[in-house]
């Protein structure tokens, strides 16, 4: 037990520790502003989410993500690196301060919330756990896969989801673990594994980039939810701020009905308190994240809306091919749904 000049002393040490935390934590945006470059986490390669095209650009949805939010600091998309992460080193690589925002196909759970030191922001894309096999294999739900070896992304919410399957149904199955997703196509097409277990979109995006898609197929099943949000560490509110608000803006830009091509005739003409605010006709939006009053309209100009971003990555007339489903608008009978942004 301390004595009272003890205890005391130790009381303001903690004190000092942890307001000059606060106070460099709070410096995020700063730092990104001062480097003139955001560092922004993303897959180590999936199509629709994150993958160089032939030019080694990399395209994808998280990589358009990561673009907007530097669009909204600097009003530049390509002021922005970018650092691919395996699922096993993604949030240690944050919590350290090798990147600055994680856009990486990362579920939000309950205990990565509480227990990893960071903090999920806003939902930007619905999924499930779902399984892809050969079509020919003669198999049409996953009840029929007991015994099977099953290819895992090691680090990921699916490991435990698949586990938890098996033993739902009491069948065994055996799984191998990858670092990569693209390791785990590999030992897929080789006939290492009978199934590959992740997110349904995954697999769209995993099967778009196989040597013959069609001889391969997602069962309809399934098994988890799987909410992907961006992370940020905890320690910086004004960062969570940014970057939570971020998203709900390119979900809103949707919702009025503002793209890439009405834009600039939106801000010029709209008589709608709502969208004025959003596009900075009016600075208050803005002004509270300490960021440029037209930061919205920056990123709609650049990269467009939600919907806009979506399709051009993984929609319909994409290799990937997937419908909107959950991740349509409230309003269309889906679940994405902006707060209120006034």
């Amino acid at each position: 037990m301390l004595g009272r000049g003890l205890a005391a002393a130790a009381v303001a040490a903690c004190t000092l520790l942890i307001g000059g935390g606060g106070a460099w934590a709070q410096q995020t945006l700063e730092a990104v502003r001062n480097r003139g470059q955001l560092v922004c986490g993303i897959h180590t390669g999936i199509a629709g989410f994150a993958l160089p095209d032939s030019r080694g650009t990399w395209q994808g949805m998280d990589v358009d993500l990561c673009r907007g939010l530097a669009v909204a600091i600097f009003n530049d998309p390509n002021k922005v690196r970018f650092v691919p992460l395996s699922s096993s080193t993604r949030f240690t690589a944050l919590g350290s301060g090798e990147i600055d925002v994680l856009f990486r196909t990362s579920t939000q759970t309950m205990l990565r919330d509480v227990t990893l030191g960071l903090r999920h922001a806003v939902t930007y894309f619905y999924d499930g756990h779902g399984f892809m096999l050969r079509a020919n294999a003669g198999i049409a739900k996953a009840a029929d896969m007991g015994g099977a070896t099953i290819c895992l992304i090691q680090g990921t919410t699916n490991e435990q989801v698949t586990a938890d399957y098996f033993r739902s149904i009491n069948k065994p199955f055996s799984p191998v673990l990858f670092e990569r997703t693209d390791q785990a196509v590999a030992a897929l097409v080789a006939g290492r594994c009978d199934a590959f277990g992740t997110d349904a979109s995954q697999l769209a995006g995993a099967r778009s980039s196989m040597p013959n898609p069609r001889e391969w197929t997602i069962l309809p099943e399934r098994f988890s939810k799987e909410p992907y949000g961006a992370y940020v560490r905890r320690d910086d509110p004004q960062w969570y701020d940014i970057v939570r608000w971020y998203t709900y803006a390119l979900i809103e830009a949707e919702e009025q009905g503002i793209t890439r091509a009405n834009a600039e005739e939106q801000r010029r003409t709209s008589t709608n308190p709502n969208t004025r605010r959003l596009l900075g006709v009016t600075p208050e939006l803005g002004e509270a994240l300490k960021l440029d009053r037209a930061w919205v309209y920056n990123i709609v100009r650049a990269l467009g809306n939600y919907g806009e971003i979506y399709n051009r990555t993984m929609g319909p007339d994409t290799p990937v091919g997937l419908d909107r489903g959950p991740n349509e608008l409230w309003t269309n009978g889906g679940l994405l749904y902006a707060l209120p942004m006034r």
